[in-house]
């Protein structure tokens, strides 16, 4: 049995290990290409490579993007996985991640007029961690670019800044964080339902 002191015993920190392996694995010579191809999500090819729906998730296109997504699910992935414990984190993590790639391809083009290409990064999954948690703790204190403010603003300017993006052509999938984000929402709704109703019958069950 792992030990709970144990840095293992928190699913945040094994898939931020996880990716940080990956992205080793991406900068390995005559490696690293057709390791990315394997892996990586591409629309074209959602129902002939469905493991890419999870696999993306591991993959970051440079550092930047790998330390910037890592940092945010650490702090977030760990406050969620001490609000609500691991296996909803996980739920919540792969349910977004994976909706996110879904959300990208059949989103993209007939609403955003936009043609998905490849995708790869766990931005989609963290989005969904990061509005699950504001739902259960909206008024959490973070900073964004040193400026403090609380949660729930910080996933609007977040969700503001991934609308008025979608047609940029900066090679971010705002539509993959968007649908991510929305997911959150959703969960995070059902799952402060679930633990009011728990509350609840707990209270009525002392009288």
């Amino acid at each position: 049995m792992a030990n709970k002191d144990s840095i293992f015993a928190s699913p945040s920190i094994v898939i931020i290990s996880l990716c940080i392996l990956s992205f080793f694995l991406e900068m390995v010579p005559g490696i690293g290409y057709f390791y990315v191809n394997a892996f990586q999500f591409d629309p074209n090819s959602l129902f002939t490579r469905p493991w890419t729906l999870i696999t993306y998730i591991f993959l970051h296109t440079g550092l930047l993007h790998l330390l910037f997504n890592m940092l945010v699910l650490y702090f977030f992935g760990t406050a969620l996985e001490n609000r609500v414990g691991n296996k909803q984190l996980l739920a919540v993590f792969f349910t977004a991640g994976i909706l996110s790639a879904i959300g990208y391809t059949f989103l993209s083009q007939p609403v955003f007029n936009i043609s998905p290409g490849p995708m790869m990064g766990a931005s989609g999954a963290i989005y969904g961690v990061f509005a699950a948690l504001t739902v259960l703790e909206p008024n959490i204190r973070v900073y964004v670019y040193f400026i403090p403010m609380k949660l729930k603003h910080a996933l609007v300017l977040f969700a503001l800044f991934d609308f008025l993006m979608v047609n940029s052509s900066d090679m971010i999938a705002h539509t993959a964080h968007l649908s991510g984000l929305f997911v959150g929402l959703y969960m995070g709704f059902r799952i402060k339902k679930i633990q009011e109703e728990v509350r609840r019958s707990r209270y009525i069950s002392r009288w």
